[in-house]
């Protein structure tokens, strides 16, 4: 440890820290950030940041069912996260006849709570440091096949020996292109119930067209309780279940925000790519990003033809449709930003430094050709790029793509079982079958195939098509709408109903005879294809990332000294922090919103930009109670400088004393190079700011008993 400790203390001595940039491990705040912080508002030590041994923040965060992050804001287990992060449940628990979705909903007492089938949050308990254990099982000499089943052991053995047989879920995860090891033991509780969420108009203010942009008015927030057993263990869904006690819950402040004021996030960052190498960035932005951007839009548009239509398939494809727009313009977005902030060009000065010394004579044996071999991989898998991007979108975005094969093999295998093995199956396999048909419309998915197959014979087609949709793709002149037709006229798959009647009276042979379990069975085939070239190209590619990460910081040719984000909780900070003055804000100083703004943009009827028409009477009545500014307008929106990326959805925005001022929830477009290299006058996080959100519960809902339950600091 005193070694680690040494090396962190050097780094922070060689390369000041930047305020802005960084997604940072909390148990190395005290080393690496802390007086920095102090500095910059502060009012926290590192042991109320992050303590194992007492209640801190960390204890406040929680990973909110897997994607995005929540936290905790009462003594009575009270969860705030984004609308967008409970889009999905709240969809889930919504019908034609009771749209919550639509109208928004607040539970007038614990028992009005609803459960959604799956839904769970995470808390962290504690990490450590494992890079000399793993590594000391692991040579230069091994394949990476060797190296990684020998990491997997040890892995194994850490994750174990931490559980406390089964209480905890424990993590061993590699850091800086595997060249550390870290285990993080977490514990899941289950039992989680809807609260409340403002109506869609509100949560999703702006839509599409405002997704990714500033200046913005979105009220993204949405509410649940965590529930435990008596005894404050986690546990399934009960009615004898009992609000949780968490050991901390953040402070709710009411005092504001003011430009360059202190600002720190902590989250659960999905994935950030800071040390990617040129020829990645080129890749993405030239082939495999367009292809993601194109699949998207197709299946988005025939989604939508449906959902226009029909209110119940809306509620059915509304989390679908909305995950896909978003990763959509944020695909674009880092095209656009890539593109104009010449990305590539700088990462790949920077390799021809690192190319330099990495021939001197002492680094030649390691280091020599590791930049030319992370150019050969590059080459030679630009077209399998597109191609993979685009049958990805075609099986992302369609029910026939991916689970016929899964139902298909289940099956095959639930009828080669004896009687008794097949009873243990049965309650997974309905299950199963229920997920795949639960949010289901037989036309829409028939559409979303044919034309994502028709665009995917057509682009991929320079890589190389199963054998299945070239033969399709001859017969019908590349249109494939007759042939899924005809395929789905007669499979088993089609729908819940026509599974159902096979099971009824099972003729197993059939299943691999089943055209559409062929054709699901082709593509999956074919993205997980490996040949002896491109499994040697990988390999290869592997190993000099990760000697290319190694020899980065050895030669202190790149400064970054945090890990890449892989949905590990970190925490960043930085400053409220304004952009150029923009004439679309009515605000006086660009790094806020205003009710007035939002109303400006009120177009009645519209599916983005209708509001309920009480905010609008409110907002002219000033009628905002104790949530109003100092200088007496509702406040919405906020800018800050951190350091984020997708999976801080709903994480905290704190001030320096640890209360909560804001829930982060998007970036910002011109930023959106930010997961490949962070641009410090560009980079901001837009939040929701929490006044907005406690106006919306209390005066706009009217359910100030949940208000009440926070502790809030006037």
């Amino acid at each position: 440890m005193k070694k680690i400790v040494l090396f962190l203390a050097m780094c922070l001595m060689a390369f000041p820290v930047k305020a802005d940039e960084g997604m940072w491990f909390l148990m190395f705040i005290d080393r690496l950030n802390q007086r920095d912080m102090e500095k910059m508002g502060l009012q926290l030590t590192a042991e109320e940041i992050y303590s194992i041994n007492n209640h801190s923040l960390k204890d406040a965060i929680v990973q909110f069912n897997g994607g995005c992050t929540a936290e905790m804001v009462s003594k009575d287990g009270l969860v705030l996260t984004n609308h967008h992060c409970g889009y999905d449940a709240i969809a889930e628990l919504s019908s034609a006849e009771q749209n919550y979705l639509k109208n928004g909903f607040w539970a007038k007492d614990k028992a009005s709570e609803m459960k959604p089938k799956s839904l769970y949050v995470r808390f962290f308990v504690r990490m450590d440091d494992v890079s000399k254990r793993i590594l000391s099982k692991v040579n230069a000499n091994m394949t990476e096949e060797e190296r990684m089943k020998a990491i997997q052991r040890e892995s194994a053995l850490i994750e174990k020996e931490n559980s406390e047989n089964g209480k905890y879920t424990v993590s061993v995860r590699p850091f800086f292109q595997g060249n550390e090891y870290y285990y993080f033991v977490y514990q899941d509780f289950q039992d989680v119930r809807l609260v409340g969420t403002p109506p869609e108009s509100v949560g999703k203010f702006g839509g599409d067209t405002d997704n990714w942009e500033w200046p913005r008015h979105t009220g993204d927030f949405s509410m649940f309780r965590v529930y435990t057993d008596k005894d404050g263990n986690p546990a399934d869904y009960s009615k004898d279940n009992v609000p949780m006690k968490p050991k901390h819950h953040l402070p709710v402040s009411l005092k504001g925000i003011q430009e360059n004021d202190f600002a720190m996030i902590l989250g659960y960052p999905g994935r950030t790519n800071r040390w990617m190498p040129a020829g990645g960035i080129e890749q993405n932005v030239k082939y495999a990003y367009p292809a993601w951007v194109e699949g998207a839009k197709t299946g988005m548009d025939q989604m939508k033809k449906y959902m226009t239509k029909d209110e119940t398939v809306n509620l059915q494809y509304a989390s679908k449709y909305a995950s896909t727009a978003n990763y959509w313009k944020n695909r674009q977005g880092m095209i656009d930003a890539l593109t104009q902030h010449k990305t590539a060009a700088t990462k790949a000065t920077e390799e021809a430094k690192f190319n330099k010394w990495a021939n001197k004579k002492a680094n030649k044996a390691k280091y020599g050709d590791v930049i030319a071999t992370l150019n050969n991989f590059y080459d030679k898998t630009n077209l399998k790029a597109s191609h993979d991007s685009y049958l990805n979108q075609l099986l992302r975005t369609t029910a026939y793509g991916v689970r016929p094969y899964s139902l298909g093999n289940a099956l095959i295998q639930f009828y080669g079982e004896n009687e008794a093995k097949q009873a243990e199956m049965l309650p997974r396999i309905q299950a199963a079958i229920d997920d795949t048909y639960g949010e289901f419309y037989a036309p829409l998915e028939k559409d979303v195939l044919a034309a994502q197959l028709n665009l995917y014979a057509d682009k991929g087609a320079a890589y190389g098509l199963p054998e299945m949709v070239a033969n399709m793709k001859k017969a019908n002149y590349g249109d494939f709408k007759q042939d899924v037709e005809n395929i789905l006229g007669n499979s088993i798959f089609t729908s819940k109903e026509t599974l159902m009647a096979f099971m009824k009276d099972p003729k197993p042979s059939l299943i691999e005879k089943d055209y559409l379990f062929q054709l699901s069975t082709a593509l999956i085939t074919q993205l997980r294809a490996e040949d002896v070239m491109q499994k040697q190209l990988a390999d290869n590619y592997s190993k000099s990332f990760r000697l290319l990460v190694e020899g980065l910081r050895e030669s202190k040719l790149n400064t970054i000294q945090y890990p890449d984000a892989n949905s590990t909780l970190r925490l960043t900070y930085g400053k409220v922090v304004a952009l150029p003055a923009d004439k679309r804000n009515d605000a006086k100083v660009n790094y806020y919103t205003t009710m007035d703004g939002m109303i400006k943009k009120y177009k009645p009827n519209d599916p983005e930009f209708d509001m309920p028409t009480k905010i609008i009477e409110m907002n002219k009545a000033k009628d905002y109670g104790r949530y109003a500014d100092k200088d007496g307008f509702m406040p919405i929106n906020f800018l800050t400088d951190n350091d984020i990326t997708g999976g801080n959805s709903g994480s905290p925005v704190l001030n320096g004393k640890g209360e909560l001022i804001g829930l982060a929830f998007d970036g910002n477009i011109e930023a959106m190079a930010g997961d490949v290299i962070f641009d410090p006058k560009l980079q901001r996080t837009i939040n929701v700011d929490i006044r907005y959100v406690l106006w919306l519960i209390d005066k706009y809902a009217g359910a100030k008993h949940i208000v009440d339950e926070m502790t809030i600091v006037q």
